[in-house]
């Protein structure tokens, strides 16, 4: 159970001065984006408040401790001075105002921004710094002042859904076996929707994912308890104000990397409304897969097409990358090697890393021309049977084959996302 000081701090940090909660025909629903009819052309702002090894690894490099592996280390493993100095650094430069500007010039439209659970809500010793939650409402602005919608997604949650590092504490995935993790869980819902549901936020924010990535692979009571936590989700975005009244944000609930199929009858219009199924696709995370060719792996993006158009809810990819070794430093954990050059344990060598990731100075016009083909094929798919997509990351340290920023630059992504060179039906073959 929370305490009763640790629920008013939390209250404190997520709760406007004034709570207006306007009856669901004054607000409507979907408000600032016509979801189901206009496609989402996203970005993720990744390793910015929720931190990750791959992404800025010069933040981790310079602990001098090989140890600090994830938010929870980093945190645990320096004096709290030092981290909290980092952090606010981190937090101070590695997204600005600018890079909301370029986000809009790129012609995206969305923004889906993680946080962790800790920035609202620290209990029984855990060992994280507080502070980004003041960021994400500078990135909220940032996202008003440039027409972008922005999509809320928690991160990580007590316990770990996962055990990733991008879940705040690498390791087991203990989510599901205390059930005051998942009430803690919900009442960060209950409290964030209730936030961004006030007029002030009308227009910017539009959607809350309820969490990122748990992992329902790893066994069935996670798997199950996440399958009653969406209903429970719902319930808390939806009915933040104590009464009938109805939030009008979009509920985004993760796939668990479970089929489409998994949610047959799960959550049916007209009782619950604008639900978005979120499928993160990547082509790297097991050893087939990263020794595919290139058109293996266009073939695995469009054999997804009919699961797609056959999904009962709204469906976007909400992460994705053109990443096709996993070759980026750290992409499997600081300390841990590659499966494409035999370094990851229990896999074997498929080929070298260099001219794979890295700052892309030493890409290859073929290595190139393919990015440009795997993000044709991967936007094409994703936008004729969903609702959309969204790339996972905006920028990166050293690995230009996931930074959406880096492809910009290197011409294998075009400045108009709508512009396609080849046809799915020279890329589907």
């Amino acid at each position: 159970m929370m305490s009763p000081l640790a629920i008013f701090a939390l209250l404190t940090t997520l709760v406007p001065s004034v709570i207006s909660a306007p009856a669901l025909h004054a607000r409507g629903v979907n408000v600032g984006w016509p979801y189901g009819s206009e496609k989402i052309r996203g970005i993720n702002i990744g390793g910015w408040l929720v931190l990750e090894p791959w992404i800025t690894p010069s933040l981790f490099a310079a602990t001098g401790n090989d140890a600090i592996v994830d938010e929870w280390t980093f945190c645990s493993m320096q004096k709290y001075q030092t981290a909290s100095a980092a952090l606010k650094q981190h937090w101070d430069t590695w997204y600005t105002e600018s890079d909301f500007q370029a986000i809009a010039a790129a012609g995206l439209n969305h923004v889906r921004i993680p946080i962790g659970f800790w920035a609202y809500d620290i209990s029984g010793g855990e060992p994280y710094i507080q502070g980004a939650a003041a960021y994400l409402d500078n990135a909220i602005q940032w996202a008003r002042q440039n027409n972008l919608k922005v999509q809320i997604d928690l991160h990580g949650a007590p316990g770990s859904q996962n055990g990733y590092d991008n879940s705040g504490h690498r390791g087991d995935a203990d989510w599901a076996d205390a059930s005051n993790n998942i009430a803690r869980t919900k009442a960060i819902l209950g409290q964030l929707s209730l936030k961004y549901s006030d007029p002030s936020y009308y227009q910017v924010v539009t959607m809350l994912e309820a969490l990122n990535e748990p992992a329902g692979y790893l066994n069935s009571n996670l798997l199950n308890a996440y399958h009653q936590f969406g209903y429970d989700a719902y319930g808390a975005i939806r009915y933040p104000f104590g009464n009938s009244d109805e939030s009008g944000l979009v509920v985004v609930l993760h796939d668990a990397f479970q089929a489409p199929s998994y949610f047959d009858n799960y959550m049916p219009s007209p009782q619950w409304q604008d639900v978005i199924l979120d499928h993160h696709t990547y082509t790297i995370f097991d050893n087939n897969q990263v020794a595919q060719s290139p058109n293996q792996r266009f073939q695995q993006i469009c054999n997804q097409a009919s699961s797609m158009t056959s999904s009962p809810l709204w469906y976007v990819v909400g992460e994705w990358s053109l990443a096709s070794t996993d070759c980026a430093p750290a992409i499997n954990g600081r300390g841990v090697g590659a499966r494409y050059d035999g370094t990851y344990p229990g896999s074997s060598y498929v080929g070298s890393c260099n001219g794979k990731s890295g700052n892309g100075s030493d890409f290859t016009h073929e290595y190139k021309v393919f990015l440009r083909k795997f993000w044709e094929v991967q936007t094409q798919v994703y936008e004729n049977n969903g609702q959309g997509y969204i790339y996972w990351p905006w920028k990166a340290e050293d690995a230009a084959d996931w930074s959406y920023q880096d492809g910009l630059a290197g011409g294998w992504i075009p400045q108009d996302p709508t512009q396609h060179i080849y046809s799915l039906d020279e890329l589907c073959q």
